[in-house]
């Protein structure tokens, strides 16, 4: 049951009746009114401000050989209000500029925010953060690296970067996304995607080390 779900409805479904630009800058903001079909008949009209964010990439680095994974710490305005610290335990990430593969984004950001080479990369899943009220897509990627030298801090200084990295073990890092310490929705799903492959991919990344 579930197993063989599919949408009832599609793009012909809906029809975008306003859109109105409230700020462009980095990011855009638009009030959106939208048409679309209902479950049990006839159509509703909804108005609704819509964030519009440019596709992202955040890939989790892993060390099969020392079995841990590499984290960076960094302040979130989003976060002002946590009630431990806007500090976050994330992933390395960025936005995709024009012409990039999430592959190029990871392999850039790894450089920029963690001073890292990736290796063999697997893509985890693509998903959408908060679709109620962002038009934003997330490609969650794994890739094996060599975290013996992990450290330090990095950042762009141009960009307002600045970034400490962190090397935790696996099982801590499984640990602290169950006591809710990591908190953020892209670092959670890939470090529970971890637990449930490293088996495997410690038998195929330790063995690529060693030949």
């Amino acid at each position: 049951m579930g197993k063989d779900w599919k949408p009832q409805f599609g793009h012909r479904d809906f029809r975008i009746e306003q859109d109105e630009p409230l700020y462009h800058g980095f990011f855009r903001l638009d009030r959106l009114r939208v048409t679309h079909r209902c479950f049990l008949g006839g159509e509703v009209t909804i108005q609704r401000e819509l964030y519009r964010r440019r596709d992202a990439v955040c890939v989790l680095p892993y060390d099969a050989q020392l079995d841990c994974l590499v984290l960076i710490e960094q302040f979130r305005v989003g976060t002002l209000d946590h009630p431990d610290t806007p500090w976050q335990l994330e992933l390395v990430a960025g936005l995709v500029e024009q012409g990039e593969s999430a592959e190029d984004v990871a392999c850039r950001e790894a450089v920029e925010e963690a001073d890292l080479a990736l290796g063999e990369i697997e893509h985890i899943t693509r998903f959408t953060p908060s679709p109620g009220a962002a038009r934003e897509y997330i490609d969650l990627l794994c890739a094996r690296v060599d975290a013996r030298d992990a450290g330090g801090v990095h950042g762009l200084a141009e960009e307002g970067e600045d970034i400490k990295v962190h090397r935790i073990a696996s099982d801590a890092a499984f640990a602290m996304v169950r006591s809710g310490r990591i908190d953020n929705a892209p670092a959670i799903i890939a470090i529970q995607w971890l637990e449930m492959n490293r088996p495997r991919l410690r038998a195929r990344w330790t063995n690529a080390e060693n030949e």
